[in-house]
C-alpha cells in the first residue's frame, strides 16, 4: 500500500509520528470516449481560446473569480504566507462520543500507522481512546488544504476520516417546502414499525454487494468472447396504489422469509 502522506499526531505536548494511507476505494468500471469513426481515444487538451494555442503546465496560474470574468492570480508564495501551509501535524482539538457526530459530515477514510520510533504514543492514544469510548476531533492540512477530521480506532490500527465543515452542509430548511407534513393513521405507524422490525438485523458488509457492476462487468466479459450477450426479462411488479395496503403486502412477504430462518434453529437447536 502506497504512503500518501507522513506527520505526525499532536496530542497535547505528545507528537505521534504517523503514515498515512488511503483506507477505501471506489470499484467502479471505467470507459474511455472513442472517436466512433476511427475507435481511438478522445484527447483532452489544455487550450487557450484567445491565444488559439495549447497551454503547457509551467503557463497555468490559479485564479480567483471575484466577478464574472475577472481573477485575482495567487501563486506558490501566496500559499505560504497562510498559516499552516506547511505543517505536518494532525491536531487533535477535542474528544467527544461518536454517536454525537451525524454521518452527513463524514467524508473519506485513511489508514493512519506508526512511523519508527511512535509505536508506544500510537498505541497509548489507541488505547485510551478504546478505554473511554471517546473520539478525536482534529484538524490536519492536506494538499494545501485544511480539514476536519475525526480519528478513532478500528481493528488494530487508528483510522483518520475527513469531515466537512459546517458551512460546507447544505441547509436542510431549503428543501423544508418540499416536506409537506401529513397526518398518519395510528395503524400506518403500527406497521410501518412492525415492517423495520422484520428487516432488522446485525450488520454485515460482506452480505451487500454491487450488483450493477457484476452484470455489467458479464457483458463486457460476454462482448470480448464475442458472445451474444442475454438480456434479463425484467420481472414485473405489480402496482400498489394503497399505503396501507402496501405495508400490508410488505409484512406478509417479510414474515414469510423470517419463518423458514426460525425453523432452522429450532432444527439445529433440536
Amino acid at each position: 500500500m502506497r504512503t500518501l502522506w507522513k506527520g505526525a499526531i499532536s496530542f497535547g505536548l505528545v507528537n505521534i509520528p504517523i503514515k498515512m494511507y488511503t483506507a477505501t476505494e471506489r470499484k467502479e468500471i471505467h470507459f474511455n470516449q472513442l472517436h466512433a469513426t476511427c475507435k481511438t481515444p478522445i484527447q483532452y487538451r489544455k487550450y487557450c481560446p484567445v491565444c488559439q494555442k495549447e497551454v503547457g503546465a509551467d503557463e497555468l496560474v490559479r485564479g480567483y473569480e471575484y466577478e464574472k470574468g475577472r481573477y485575482v492570480i495567487l501563486r506558490d508564495e501566496d500559499f505560504e504566507l497562510l498559516p499552516g501551509e506547511n505543517t505536518k501535524t494532525i491536531d487533535i482539538l477535542d474528544f467527544v462520543d461518536l454517536s454525537e457526530i451525524d454521518p452527513i459530515y463524514f467524508d473519506r477514510s485513511y489508514y493512519l500507522a506508526p512511523n519508527p520510533g511512535g509505536e508506544k504514543a500510537y498505541n497509548l492514544l489507541k488505547q485510551a481512546m478504546q478505554e473511554t469510548g471517546k473520539i478525536a476531533i482534529a484538524q490536519v492540512m492536506i494538499r494545501s488544504k485544511t480539514v476536519l477530521a475525526c480519528l478513532r480506532p478500528w481493528e488494530k490500527l487508528l483510522v483518520m476520516a475527513t469531515m466537512f465543515f459546517p458551512d460546507e452542509i447544505r441547509a436542510p430548511e431549503l428543501l423544508a417546502a418540499e416536506v409537506k407534513e401529513v397526518k398518519l393513521h395510528p395503524n400506518e405507524i403500527s406497521m410501518a414499525n412492525s415492517l423495520i422490525g422484520n428487516l432488522s438485523t446485525a450488520f454485515n458488509p460482506e452480505k451487500y454487494n454491487n450488483e450493477y457492476r457484476s452484470k455489467l462487468m458479464e457483458v463486457i466479459q460476454a462482448k470480448i468472447a464475442g458472445e451474444e450477450v442475454a438480456v434479463p426479462t425484467a420481472p414485473e411488479t405489480a402496482k400498489v396504489v394503497d399505503l396501507m395496503e402496501a405495508l400490508r403486502a410488505s409484512l406478509e412477504a417479510t414474515e414469510a422469509q423470517k419463518k423458514p430462518a426460525k425453523k432452522r434453529k429450532k432444527t439445529q437447536t433440536g
